[in-house]
């Protein structure tokens, strides 16, 4: 599956939208998921809120302050009280994944024979718990109108149940009935894997092409689909043999050739327009080197290359007719001024 490309991704993914992995697995270590805690934190957040807002209000002249105040409160905690299942279930995840299984897998094996198959059957319920919540959580991200990031974070819970099943593989201390159930998730989870990471990459990188169309500026075209085509590379990094991803790649690299042919052909006839011929063929030079890259259409870089080929041609023809003026002298004769 790629497991350094598939490390560097999640990692990389983890410290630029959420909490770092250290922090994570360091509190996870700490304590376990509370639902109680999630309520205290989000019951306390909402109050300050409502103090904050109907303090506000009261030193803005408010003659009912407390009525909207009141009202966002409401909400914060009915917005929190829906996304509490989703959250928690996450956490327990994680938990189960980054504590229960790592440290599991690593512990040494001590005690008597009935301990150690203690430790056994509670570390391959870990697993199953896992399982479980992934196939949810699976189910749930492929539901109609979810985003790119619900496949992203199942993927990411993928590749943590695979990375921690392999190290309590390799540590032996799983029985061999419980190996053979153990590989058999792995099989699954390695099937969801794939699926969410390549949905999720071609989301995620379609609607950053979108976003790079409805640009106004070269800069940030170019840009926001540079994004997209990142996207598709860390997806390829970890399935390089995926034909769908090399043709999405292609098409942004397509595009952001297209963008920048625009735009030089656009300042060379602006600069045209103004009478810097020079200038204008030089911008136009730059257009035929973006438009002669191999990511472009043959038929389209054939066509497009003759029509720049032409306004060259022009404005070399003028430049020339510019540099060797004919004047007539004083005694009536035509000379050439550049002899």
């Amino acid at each position: 599956m790629g497991n350094n490309s598939a490390d560097e991704l999640f990692s990389r993914s983890t410290r630029s939208h959420s909490r770092s992995a250290d922090d994570l697995h360091f509190k996870s270590r700490s304590r376990t998921p509370s639902s109680a805690g999630y309520m205290i934190v989000v019951i306390t957040i909402a109050a300050v809120l409502g103090i904050c807002l109907w303090w506000i209000l009261a030193n803005g002249g408010d003659e009912a302050p407390w009525l909207p105040a009141g009202l966002a409160v409401a909400v914060v905690l009915l917005v929190a009280l829906s996304a509490r299942e989703v959250v928690m279930r996450r956490a327990w995840t994680r938990y189960l994944l980054e504590h229960g299984i790592q440290e599991k897998s690593k512990s040494r094996s001590s005690g008597s024979q009935s301990g150690r198959n203690q430790k056994k059957g509670f570390s391959a319920s870990l697993h199953s718990a896992a399982l479980r919540t992934i196939q949810k959580e699976s189910s749930s991200a492929d539901t109609p109108g979810s985003t790119p990031e619900a496949h992203f974070e199942v993927a990411r819970l993928c590749h943590d149940y695979l990375k921690g099943t392999e190290e309590a593989m390799r540590s032996g201390s799983l029985g061999s009935e419980k190996g053979i159930a153990i590989r058999a998730g792995q099989d699954r989870v390695r099937s969801l894997h794939k699926h969410h990471l390549l949905t999720w990459a071609r989301g995620h990188s379609r609607a950053l092409t979108r976003e790079a169309q409805q640009r106004a500026r070269t800069f940030d075209k170019v840009e926001t689909a540079n994004k997209a085509l990142e996207c598709i590379d860390s997806a390829l990094r970890v399935y390089p043999d995926e034909s769908e991803l090399h043709g999405s790649k292609t098409a942004i690299e397509e595009f952001i050739a297209s963008v920048k042919v625009a735009h030089w052909v656009e300042l060379a006839e602006r600069s045209a327009f103004k009478g810097h011929h020079r200038r204008a063929i030089d911008r136009y030079k730059d257009a035929l080197f973006y438009l002669n890259q191999d990511v472009v259409k043959g038929e389209v870089r054939r066509s497009g290359s003759e029509r720049i080929q032409r306004e060259i041609d022009k404005l070399q023809d003028s430049l020339h007719t510019q540099e060797t003026p004919l004047q007539v002298s004083r005694n009536g004769q035509i000379v050439d001024e550049n002899k």
